[in-house]
């Protein structure tokens, strides 16, 4: 179970993280989370430390740490779970959704051998773990995917694998969380397809962070806290939203439903 979970974590997090953005102290270079004010080899010690410190970027790194969690369930549309709405179809919605997936297509073909997606540098996160999808990530398209949108540029390549070779089967675009509907529209449009964020956490007090794993938990992504009153009611810290915006397509599908399907993004996370 907690080889699961920290495989989740992973797979979110390289869903997630940018490259590039750099930080001098003692001549180390970081990588940062989007939307965190936190390097990502911080959050990567933070691993069994307290988390009660009085800063915003341990708070932060805790709601992300706990997103990361919770990719089991990310797509149940329950209280957590914030999508964008489908919107009318616009004249020629139907047409750049299409460019989309034949820009992708052409761009991802190249790595049907998973070997090709290595040497250009995609990273696969434990590849010595089963799981039912696996992410290859290009860190310098997911920083790019912070301030622009380059479908031939994905920030992960979507595999399954059968026996020692690995089955592609998508991509995965991820957008800041600071953007609106309106910029996302102008990404993919959203008459077809639909982004989802994570919202409404509620950090667990320290000394209570295991409570993320009860049976029913008040606190992180499957908690029953979903207000900010709540939250403060139960000692914990409230994030309004804790991550980024992602969407995954699945390329070789034959119509749109299926190539932009929600639901099959639920079941690659469970």
């Amino acid at each position: 179970m907690r080889d699961r979970i920290v495989l989740l974590i992973s797979l979110c997090l390289l869903a997630s993280v940018t490259w590039g953005q750099q930080q001098s102290s003692g001549g180390n270079t970081h990588q940062s989370i989007p939307g965190m004010d936190m390097p990502a080899h911080d959050m990567a010690n933070m691993k069994g430390m307290p988390m009660g410190a009085d800063t915003n970027k341990d708070k932060d790194a805790d709601a992300g740490m706990h997103a990361m969690h919770s990719m089991e369930g990310h797509m149940d549309m329950g209280p957590h779970m914030k999508m964008t709405a489908l919107r009318p179809a616009k004249p020629g919605d139907a047409e750049r959704a299409q460019q989309i997936v034949e820009a992708a297509r052409k761009a991802s073909t190249k790595y049907i051998d998973y070997h090709a997606a290595l040497a250009d540098g995609f990273k696969i996160f434990h590849p010595e773990l089963p799981q039912k999808m696996y992410h290859f990530t290009n860190y310098q398209f997911a920083f790019e995917a912070a301030f622009s949108f380059n479908p031939e540029h994905p920030t992960s390549l979507l595999y399954e694998k059968h026996g020692d070779d690995y089955k592609l089967i998508g991509v995965m675009y991820t957008a800041p969380k600071r953007l609106g509907e309106d910029q996302l529209d102008q990404r993919v449009p959203l008459s077809i397809a639909q982004w989802h964020e994570h919202v409404n956490f509620c950090t667990a007090p320290v000394g209570r962070k295991n409570e993320y794993l009860s049976p029913h938990p008040q606190f992180g992504l499957k908690g029953s806290i979903t207000t900010q009153e709540a939250c403060d009611a139960a000692g914990g810290t409230f994030h309004p939203v804790v991550f980024n915006w992602m969407v995954h397509v699945y390329l070789f599908e034959k119509d749109q439903a299926g190539i932009w399907s929600v639901e099959r993004q639920h079941g690659d996370a469970d």
